[in-house]
């Protein structure tokens, strides 16, 4: 049987949807200053990528940004043989910073554990915010994010896959049924 898929999002839904984020973290930290994007390796750094250049359209003014691999961190190292290192790429402090972990998807929560761990490994920030593009539920740790593109209730047997294109670019959301 073929699995069946679903566009939950467009490009032009993908768009709204981080450009609303990107107001809401603005308005939350009343502006830019000690704000810093932190995109979780692979899709959430895109997505970050996006979220700075949305937030300097709108403010007029850059953020810092950077990316973050959680792979050393995971609790389940052991049982994946086929998790590959990334690099952590952040250039300034993260002591005193407002840092805005980002990520395409949100599920059980351990991936953003990961992250947390990593980036405290990495500094004491002032916050810690979560930016999810989908948030599909499922949750099996205490983890909500600040800021949310979409929630997606999902089965357990479905997947949610946010589709990139050659520059990284977010064009598309679907919703892959087994």
């Amino acid at each position: 049987m073929a699995a069946e898929t679903l566009e939950i999002l467009d490009l032009d839904g993908v768009n709204r949807a981080l450009t609303r984020i990107a107001h809401e973290i603005l308005e939350k930290n009343q502006g830019v200053e000690n704000l810093l994007l932190v995109g979780i390796r692979t899709g959430g750094a895109h997505l970050a990528a996006q979220l700075q250049q949305k937030i300097s359209e709108i403010e007029g003014a850059d953020v810092a940004l950077g990316i973050i691999d959680v792979t050393m961190y995971r609790d389940d190292l052991g049982s994946r043989s086929n998790l590959s290192i990334g690099q952590t790429d952040i250039r300034v402090p993260i002591t005193g910073k407002k840092v805005v972990l980002v990520d395409d998807v949100l599920y059980t929560g351990r991936t953003i554990r990961a992250a947390l761990d990593a980036v405290i490994a990495l500094g004491r920030p002032e916050n810690i915010q979560l930016a999810i593009l989908v948030d599909r539920g499922h949750r099996e740790l205490p983890i909500r994010p600040d800021y949310i593109g979409r929630n997606i209730p999902t089965a357990q047997n479905e997947q949610i896959k946010v589709d990139f294109d050659d520059q990284n670019i977010p064009q598309a959301v679907h919703l892959l049924r087994n």
